[in-house]
């Protein structure tokens, strides 16, 4: 299960990096963007990235919708796909889609301090508790 685990977390690594990154190409107008292989690669990142998320619930027999900080990460990840497609392809100003970087990437924090917590507080439980 330990495997699992580290390439669910190199995948999670790669899919905050790759987007950052063409955060960065979309608001400096970089061609980069217009890459086959950037278009692509965040696919099938974020393919593995579910393939090993849903099998890591599969081996600790967690019920999706009973486990409460788990239903947390679903729903801010629909929040941080909403976010980051309107930051890289929606967004008709670049301070708009800025704003909406900034927003995903915060989003993105979240879940990452909801699944080291296990907490639906996540990095706000400091402030709670």
């Amino acid at each position: 299960m330990l495997w699992i685990k580290y390439i669910h977390l190199t995948a999670v690594l790669l899919s905050f990096c790759g987007f950052v990154l063409r955060a960065s190409w979309m608001l400096v107008g970089s061609p980069m963007l217009t890459k086959r292989w950037v278009r692509v690669l965040p696919h099938i990142i974020d393919s593995v990235l579910l393939a090993s998320a849903l099998w890591l619930v599969y081996l600790m027999s967690l019920p999706l919708l009973q486990t409460d900080w788990l239903l947390a990460k679903i729903i801010a990840l629909l929040v941080y796909i909403v976010m980051g497609t309107m930051a890289l392809k929606r967004a008709r100003t670049k301070v708009l889609r800025l704003t909406f970087a900034v927003l995903a990437i915060l989003v993105f924090l979240y879940i990452v301090s909801v699944a080291t917590s296990k907490s639906v507080y996540g990095f706000f439980a400091l402030i709670i508790n």
